[in-house]
């Protein structure tokens, strides 16, 4: 075990780089001159084209005229001891500003996950146990449409129905748990069905092999072969989909947060992107980055906790 969270810890930094190499590569690749964007955003307005000097300034002020691999070793050598540069856009440092709205969309990607996670554990069960009954056959249909559906018109929706038809709960905005009403929902349905489905298989799978079959003849209480035996067996296909479905929610954060007007590293990411402000996208994706690969990371190590015959060596 301990060669192999040292071995994974290795994999873990080189996909941090290879990631950093891409995202560093494709942002500055974006058409555009990134000081002219800049001068356009932060002196004129957006309409109004900036004149060479100015541009030539900005360019100077904040070292966007360095070769590129000159910027990108500074800023990946400050990633890994803390110091992710300053914004051009807010003239703060980034690590202060992720301070500020990461935890809007940890409290909104785990309130998300946790929805999911239990929603869909316990609807994978009833409709294995239910299998090709009415309840079976409901959650079935559920689980497609909110697969299918978009989180963007999800969100919508629930908007139109919910605040603007019934008035129950509020438009957009954060604070009170009532915002996170809706967000959570357009955000988790989606992941929700996923892990409702992989359950759903991963049960009916489970209850026939000879264990099970093994248990009944012993005479053990149904709720405890459900539980003890069922359901732990049933989870490792449930954990890969729970570790990518973070994932997910962290990039779908990002459309959510600007339909909902929640104030995390979705809003700022986009008002990042549409300034050019270049550390500020790196560094904040490289953050959703470092984020998916730790669960992934603590999904790797629970497999064996669940089920001690995984050998890493």
């Amino acid at each position: 075990m301990h060669q192999y969270i040292l071995k994974r810890t290795g994999y873990l930094i080189l996909t941090l780089i290879f990631s950093s190499i891409f995202t560093f590569t494709v942002i500055n690749a974006i058409p555009g001159e990134p000081a002219e964007v800049l001068a356009k955003h932060l002196f004129l307005g957006l309409e109004e084209s900036a004149p060479p000097e100015l541009i030539e300034e900005v360019a100077f002020r904040y070292d966007l005229n360095r070769p590129l691999l000159e910027q990108y070793f500074e800023w990946i050598q400050g990633f890994f001891v803390g110091d992710l540069g300053n914004s051009i856009l807010y003239h703060k440092p980034v690590t202060r500003l992720l301070a500020l709205y990461l935890p809007p969309t940890l409290i909104l990607t785990c309130s998300a996950m946790t929805f999911a996670i239990i929603t869909g554990l316990i609807l994978g069960v009833l409709s294995a146990i239910r299998q090709n009954t009415l309840i079976d056959h409901l959650v079935r249909f559920l689980t497609i449409f909110c697969v299918s559906m978009p989180a963007f018109w999800v969100a919508v929706m629930l908007v139109l129905i919910f605040s603007l038809w019934l008035g129950i709960t509020p438009v957009a905005g954060y604070g009170s748990p009532k915002y996170l009403i809706l967000p959570l929902f357009a955000l988790g349905l989606h992941s929700m069905a996923s892990i409702t489905r992989i359950m759903r298989t991963s049960m009916l799978d489970t209850m026939e092999k000879p264990f099970m079959t093994f248990s009944k003849a012993k005479g053990l209480p149904w709720r405890k072969i459900l539980i003890s035996h069922a359901c732990k067996n049933a989870l490792l296909p449930v954990l890969t989909v729970i570790g990518m479905s973070f994932g997910s929610l962290l990039a779908g954060s990002v459309v959510i947060e600007t339909v909902f007007a929640w104030p995390g590293i979705g809003a700022l990411l986009m008002k990042a992107i549409s300034a050019r402000d270049l550390v500020l996208i790196e560094s904040t994706i490289l953050v959703i980055v470092f984020m998916f690969l730790m669960v992934n990371f603590v999904i790797d190590i629970l497999y064996h906790v669940i089920d001690p015959r995984i050998n890493y060596e």
